[in-house]
């Protein structure tokens, strides 16, 4: 008996000192969910410039880390010891940090929205022998994976997805909050919005084509054009129909509209009192403190998917339809969009996922069961029809 105590014990410890190492960059409300997540079967160590923001960790397993990643010296010195990097920085910072982590040959997971062409990174990340994964959440992302797959087994003619992550409740006048930095919400509201009609790359400002779209437990949200194709533009240009649209409570985009156009959001500097101030700066700075979550607060993330085409010789649709809410004391849209991250992270250390280079979330296609049976085992649910 004691024999088998004693292997018992060698091989936990055996089974601790391989334990993989990550490094989460970024301590936000989805980058903290990530960490907590992955310790439960991982070393995780979480980085982040506010203390503040460590402090709200609930897993004592998570070491903490307050650093400025943004400088090089301090990131090569951070990462060099762990086996896979997670990012879940603010978009303006993801490309760079992208980039220098791939330089510093460390496989990454990355959701940060960021404008950059992540394809740029292909070549160096190849050359370092590096994986990285991008856009790696719930839409870009879950809603990436599930349309590769089907990709894979039927002639796609048209794929739309619908999403938006919004308050439980509603308050004047923009009935929203957000869960990242607000300078990537309102790239939202600026960024040119790309779609696919007919084989031809349609491009319109953000917040075009408003459309009323009911669903069930929720009611009528309203859709607008946004960029959230990314990606698939260039990956999936074989399907000759493709969009994606963000979804909010009715009458929140005329006020955004308003603002957009009285040029709010705009990053050309003006002089005020001798200082040139970026309006875009000013705005998320007012803006935010009403968006920011609250304690308390509840929210949910919904998403419709519908993928028509051929398969087997016959017409079809599919439709996944993903309505969660707030729970265990987590939002919604950290749990839609982190567990996303984390399931891909989990395939990346266990060597399921290995390919060199920059892969969008589509290339994950093949591992659509496993990743959506994590989603399930964490409660997030992807319901399909199909007709």
């Amino acid at each position: 008996m004691r024999a088998i105590i004693l292997l018992s014990l060698w091989k936990i410890f055996q089974w601790m000192i391989n334990m993989k190492n990550i490094v989460v960059l970024g301590c936000g409300l989805v980058g903290r969910v990530m960490a907590e997540d992955l310790s439960l079967k991982y070393h995780v160590a979480s980085v982040d410039i506010s203390q503040a923001n460590l402090d709200k960790l609930k897993s004592k397993h998570v070491k903490k880390i307050c650093s400025d990643v943004s400088d090089l010296s301090v990131l090569q010195d951070i990462i060099k010891d762990y086996d896979l990097v997670v990012g879940a920085l603010p978009g303006f910072m993801g490309y760079e940090t992208m980039k220098r982590v791939i330089m510093a040959k460390k496989n990454i997971v990355d959701i940060s929205f960021y404008p950059e062409d992540p394809f740029e990174l292909d070549k160096l990340a190849k050359e370092n022998d590096v994986v990285a994964v991008m856009d790696c959440g719930v839409a870009p992302g879950m809603g990436n994976i599930i349309f590769s797959h089907h990709d894979k087994m039927m002639k796609i003619t048209d794929y739309e997805c619908l999403v938006g992550g919004l308050p439980k409740k509603r308050e004047w006048p923009f009935e929203y909050q957000a869960v990242f930095s607000p300078i990537d919400v309102i790239e939202e509201y600026i960024r040119p919005a790309r779609y696919v009609q007919n084989k031809s790359l349609i491009i319109k400002e953000a917040l075009s084509d408003t459309e009323l779209v009911e669903f069930e437990e929720i009611g009528t949200l309203e859709s607008w054009n946004s960029d959230g194709l990314r990606t698939l533009i260039q990956t999936m240009s074989h399907v000759p129909n493709m969009i994606e649209k963000t979804l909010r409570y009715p009458g929140c985009v005329e006020y955004l509209k308003v603002l957009r156009e009285c040029g709010y959001f705009s990053y050309e500097p003006v002089e005020i009192n001798g200082n040139m101030i970026r309006p875009i700066d000013l705005t998320s700075k007012l803006l935010f403190p009403k968006w920011q979550m609250k304690e308390g607060d509840e929210d949910f993330t919904i998403m419709r998917i519908k993928i028509s085409g051929k398969e087997n010789e016959e017409d079809v649709e599919y439709t996944y339809t993903l309505l969660d809410r707030y729970k265990n004391d987590t939002i919604s849209m950290a749990r839609t969009t982190g567990y996303t991250c984390t399931a891909v992270a989990n395939l990346v250390l266990e060597n399921k996922f290995d390919k060199k280079g920059i892969s969008p979330p589509e290339f994950l296609g093949d591992h659509f069961n496993f990743i959506n049976d994590y989603l399930t085992e964490r409660d997030v649910i992807y319901k399909v029809s199909k007709r």
